[in-house]
């Protein structure tokens, strides 16, 4: 590639720039970079070289050198030139020479590719062409854009690509051409034509002086990257009859003539012609191979232009060529011609033939006369015809000519006036805007149906000349003869974006001011073999006041209320004509043209403003390289989307035909009375849940349309007080009235439970319409107290409105098979089936009370936690303490463990103390996994003079400690297994019992 490409900007060779890194560094103008040439194996490509240029600031020559904005180097106040390196800019406008568009054209045959057969050359091509293959191409400049176009012979494929050689033979630009084997590559232009289009973007500078000194030849190429097959070259050079060129022919040897004389031979003919009172011909032909080895000066050669049967002769004429070459020879020849010889020319029926005067039948080339070779479009915009008339219609028009000369046209109308009858359609018309009374050429009213119109159109002076010469106009009528729509044609280069099958129409808005009444705007877009994406864009009718303008591309998942809308900024422009491109996009949004619904909008910088809009019907092609290819393959620069701005993830969901924010409750449209709401993109649905009914059974009613019953309005007895002191009768529903909670509408003296995202309906709150003052009054359920502790108490499940208590369980004893006591019943099979002991009896003989639950001494049960039910992995037993004087007495005591955060990123878990309740130092220190909750009631715990550790704490987990410290107000507490201790009376701590 002959340009360097600097973040996104693409810089022409030898230019120089200061480095801009972005934010937050922005420009660094101590660093300056340059796109410099480097060959690489006979290519030239350009890469990029920066430097640091503080070194080279000169010494200032005053005191106090300022160093100014957008400067390296320091500069003295009244200095006429900066010391410092000048940044270097492309120039913004091309010189006057090359402003002018520049037309050039080539003859590739065996005799002008004698280039290739240089001997340092002759590896990289095959120049062997048994087939005699011919060709011929056209190269016009435009805006530093080299656009070409060619016609090959057809009994050859399709070139593979096309390179641009240096006379010296680098290579200084190389192009992929689209086979037809592509699928979806090769566009419909192409193939109707039978062209091969294309465009050199960017010529660098130094390119085009090569150019305008004819030291650049081009090559096209046959084959696999891999195995060449075929090469032939022709050099660029400039003939004056190509500023009028209107047909072109490809001159081949004749079917009579041997490979032995005529190899290598070939021929293109410039013809142009001109109508009127005196029409006439002019044909400028550049040929080789019709010499003789005894031919060397004055040789005369034949020129006959003759119609396909040769039945009819317009053209013969006796050429002499001073000094033949071996490649390029150039004869003129022009000649008066009637209107009826040029409609033939025009409908394809001549062919052109030229041969040797001495060997005729040996020497002899010939070709058919058809259109120029130059790939191009002619195009237009419709709009309201007059600028002071009102119409919402608008349209486009477009058309180019096929391989057979015809001219293949399509018409795109939208909001055109309708009216009944046969005879009201629109009447369509081709005009040539040239003549004052702007006669009619060509009539398209047969071929519109509804707001489109296409078909061929056979070729003739009559149309042609006004085309090719921008005059030729289409005009949309009304029967009364009256002007909707009128456009003009002018004519486009084919290539990237203009090579797509067809534009779009951009059209103002429904509710557009009266300002753009006249706007109107048409698009191309493509995106070609190196991922960027191409766009081209006309406009008409957009008052000034509404630039600068602003191109955005919109991409939607589909088309539907409420779709996401992900929008990017394509350019900034002003003027109405925009030509440009968009480099890096990530492979998901290119994949997206092909898939997703894709807008174009022109928005107005200045009032931000939308002006025209339009949705691309035909998914744009990509090609499969460009989205990331199969899902199993590894991406080749995963990160390269990380520098490129996107919008915000789609953060919808899409129910039943439309889309929904996050968080957003609705009614399903698809199943009746059911509730749905978004969360993290998913769509939940619940059947509606109906409240209880405070009514009596005869009472409740199921209206229709209405998804849970009601209980029917009371009925309010007749008073015989006056009118004016009886009561209002009771509202009904039937006349609409109701409340309103958020969407939902629900009649007067219905109730509902209300539904909440993201957990649905909430069934523990009940909603009542009031039926006479039309509030809505939402109340929860009254849970009633519960006989336990609120810390053991829980919830069945995640929606039950109220705790309940754990049930308790009857301690379970060894099973007995002798010795049964007579206080206690047993089962059939010796186990126990309930105690006949008292409460009391069981504690005064050692057992112990946890919550509401009573275990005999030495019983082991599985504590039940609120938080997570009985916890089968935690074990606890019942167990006796003995007291200093002997006695057999119990002390219970509640065991709380202090969870105080880990200070370590490393130790997560956090440190675990364990003390006494009611004493203030801790029994033991260990490490938790799991949060624990179990605890043992004490009726007298035993006090502490210790001062450290953690502040106590009675059963129930409340501070018994008024004076709380900081890190007491952030512990989480947890209450496990048993712990006996020592009576007050004894003075050594380390004679307490284990846990």
């Amino acid at each position: 590639v002959t340009e360097c490409q600097f973040g996104k900007t693409i810089r022409e060779l030898h230019t120089t720039w200061f480095a801009d890194l972005g934010p937050p560094f922005g420009v660094m103008y101590c660093i300056m970079c340059e796109c410099v040439p480097f060959q690489k194996k006979r290519r030239v490509v350009g890469r990029v070289q920066c430097r640091n240029i503080k070194n080279e600031c000169p010494k200032p020559t005053c005191d106090d050198p300022i160093l100014l904005p957008g400067r390296c180097c320091k500069t003295c106040p009244g200095d006429a030139q900066s010391p410092d390196v000048v940044q270097d800019l492309p120039q913004a406008t091309m010189p006057e020479e090359e402003e002018r568009s520049k037309h050039f054209a080539a003859l590739l045959t065996g005799r002008t590719s004698s280039l290739l057969k240089k001997d340092d050359m002759g590896t990289m091509y095959s120049t062997l062409n048994p087939q005699n293959v011919v060709a011929t191409g056209r190269f016009s400049f435009h805006k530093k854009n080299l656009y070409y176009s060619f016609y090959v012979s057809e009994r050859a494929a399709r070139p593979r690509s096309i390179q641009f050689v240096h006379a010296n033979g680098n290579i200084l630009e190389e192009h992929t051409l689209a086979l037809p084997s592509d699928e979806g590559r090769l566009s419909a232009y192409q193939n109707g034509t039978g062209k091969v289009c294309g465009v050199w973007r960017r010529v660098p500078r130094e390119y085009r002086r090569l150019l305008r000194d004819e030291l650049v030849s081009v090559v096209l190429l046959w084959g696999s990257k891999h195995q060449a097959e075929l090469a032939i070259a022709g050099p660029i050079a400039k003939y004056p009859a190509l500023a009028h060129e209107l047909f072109s022919s490809l001159l081949e040897p004749a079917a009579a003539t041997t490979s032995d004389m005529m190899g290598g031979a070939g021929g293109t003919a410039i013809v142009s012609t001109s109508s009127g009172v005196t029409s006439s011909i002019h044909l400028t032909i550049v040929l080789n191979g019709l010499f003789a080895l005894d031919d060397v000066a004055d040789v005369p050669l034949s020129v006959r232009l003759e119609s396909l049967d040769k039945r009819q002769l317009i053209l013969e004429d006796v050429q002499r060529v001073r000094k033949p070459a071996h490649d390029i020879n150039v004869l003129e020849v022009s000649s008066p011609v009637s209107v009826s010889d040029l409609r033939l020319l025009t409908r394809g029926k001549l062919t052109l033939t030229v041969e040797s005067r001495r060997h005729p039948e040996l020497l002899r080339l010939q070709g058919p006369v058809r259109g120029r070779v130059a790939c191009e479009v002619f195009q237009t915009l419709l709009s309201s015809h007059g600028a002071d008339a009102r119409s919402d219609a608008s349209g486009l028009a477009w058309m180019y000519q096929n391989r057979d000369g015809a001219l293949v046209y399509h018409v795109q109308t939208h909001r055109l006036p309708h009216h009944h009858g046969a005879a009201a359609s629109p009447v369509l018309t081709l005009l040539d805007d040239s003549a004052k009374r702007r006669p009619e050429l060509e009539t398209l009213t047969r071929a519109f149906t509804g707001e489109h119109a296409s078909g061929l159109i056979d070729r003739g002076p009559r149309v042609l000349e006004p085309l090719y010469a921008g005059e030729l106009a289409i005009q949309v009528a009304n029967e009364q003869n009256l002007t909707l729509l009128h456009g003009k044609f002018v004519t486009r280069q084919v290539a990237d974006a203009r090579d797509s099958a067809a534009p779009v129409l951009l059209r103002r808005g429904a509710d557009a001011p009266a300002p753009l009444a006249h706007a109107v705007g048409l698009a191309w877009l493509a995106v070609d073999n190196e991922c960027s994406l191409h766009y081209d864009l006309s406009l008409a009718g957009v008052p000034g006041a509404y630039h600068p303008l602003q191109l955005y591309l919109e991409e939607l998942p589909l088309e539907a209320p409420n779709a996401p809308v992900a929008r990017r900024l394509l350019e900034d422009f002003s003027g109405n004509q925009l030509e440009g491109f968009q480099l890096g996009l990530p492979p998901r949004e290119l994949a997206k043209l092909e898939t997703s619904v894709i807008y174009l909008e022109v928005r107005s910088n200045g009032t931000a403003e939308p002006v025209l809009r339009a949705r691309l019907h035909t998914p744009t092609r990509v090609p499969p390289h460009c989205t990331g290819g199969l899902d199993n393959e590894v991406q080749q620069d995963p990160f390269a989307a990380n520098d490129v701005p996107t919008v915000a993830a789609n953060e919808k969901c899409f129910h039943s035909g439309r889309f929904y924010d996050e968080g957003e409750t609705w009614r399903s449209a698809v199943e009746a009375c059911t509730m749905c709401s978004c969360d993290h993109q998913q769509y939940k649905c619940e059947k509606m849940k109906c409240p209880p009914l405070r009514c009596r059974k005869e009472d409740i009613v199921q209206k229709k349309g209405e998804c849970c019953p009601s209980c029917a309005a009371p009925k309010v007895a007749a008073a015989p007080a006056p009118p004016a002191a009886a009561p209002p009768p009771a509202p009904t529903s039937s006349n609409g009235r109701g409340c309103s909670l958020g969407d939902e509408f629900h009649e007067a003296g219905t109730t509902w439970h209300p539904y909440l995202h993201p957990s649905g309906y909430e069934t523990c709150t009940i909603c009542t319409c009031e039926l006479f003052t039309l509030q809505v009054k939402c109340a929860r359920a009254q849970c009633p107290p519960l006989p336990c502790s609120d810390k053991v108490a829980y919830r069945p499940d995640k929606k039950a409105c109220c705790k309940v208590c754990p049930q308790v369980k009857e301690p379970k004893v060894s099973k007995r098979t002798h010795g049964a006591r007579p206080d206690v019943q047993y089962d059939e099979a010796g186990g126990s089936a309930g105690t006949l002991r008292s409460p009391q009896a069981i504690l005064a003989a050692g057992g112990c009370r946890y919550e509401e639950n009573i275990y005999e001494n030495g019983q082991e049960y599985h504590p039940i936690l609120a938080t997570h039910g009985e916890e089968k992995c935690i074990k606890c037993r019942c167990k006796v303490g003995t007291l200093a004087n002997g006695a057999a007495q119990r002390d219970e005591r509640s065991l709380t463990i202090f969870f105080f955060p880990a200070l370590s990123s490393r130790n997560r878990m956090g440190s675990l103390t364990v003390a006494a309740s009611g004493a203030t130092a801790p029994c033991a220190t260990g490490r938790m996994r799991s949060s624990v909750h179990c605890s043992n009631r004490s009726s007298s715990p035993p006090t502490s003079a210790a001062s450290a550790g953690p502040p106590a704490t009675t059963g129930n987990g409340n501070s018994s400690s008024s004076s709380s410290n900081s890190r007491q107000a952030s512990r989480v507490e947890y209450e496990v297994a048993l712990c006996s201790w020592p009576s007050e009376s004894s003075s050594s701590s380390s004679s307490s019992s284990g846990v």
